[in-house]
């Protein structure tokens, strides 16, 4: 039973005994049932307050919490520990020869060496690689999907006659 309930019963009991407010111990009985009734309400109002401030609370946690996390991945990201796709897993397997300049990283200089291409089997774009990358093991520098061809030694002689 609530506090509420409690002295709306208690006021009840003694208007069933039909006390004389008149007289001082009647005044003094009425004033303590108002004064109960009067402190039941304000600890009902106090407890909804602090309902109301726990859901409150529970939300800003919730929310500090989401903060927490972006905050770790701001930090990876300059710390450069982020999981970035593009750049770890590139691993030197693709070559796009829009982008040879012939001091790349992937020949050791693009005149002299002997390039194939390959459409991607996901976006279409033509993969170039030379004879020194894994034909299994390509990626593709545009859409970034991993894909193989097999390319035997006479498929490698038939495309370096056919480049001359």
């Amino acid at each position: 039973m609530k506090l509420t309930e409690k002295a709306s019963y208690i006021k009840g009991l003694v208007e069933g005994m039909e006390l004389d407010t008149t007289t001082k111990e009647g005044k003094v009985i009425a004033a303590l049932l108002d004064l109960t009734d009067e402190l039941a309400q304000a600890v009902a109002d106090i407890q909804e307050d602090i309902e109301e401030i726990d859901s409150d609370l529970q939300e800003l946690q919730d929310y500090a919490e989401e903060l927490d996390d972006d905050l770790a991945d701001v930090e990876d990201f300059l710390s450069g520990d982020e999981d970035d796709e593009t750049e770890e897993e590139d691993d030197g397997d693709d070559f796009d020869d829009e982008d040879c300049d012939g001091d790349c990283e992937n020949c050791s200089g693009c005149d002299d060496t002997e390039y194939y291409e390959i459409v991607c089997p996901s976006c279409g774009e033509t993969v170039c690689f030379d004879e020194t990358l894994d034909p299994e093991n390509l990626t593709c520098p545009a859409c970034g999907e991993k894909f193989g061809c097999i390319v035997d030694e006479t498929d490698f002689k038939k495309i370096s006659e056919e480049e001359k």
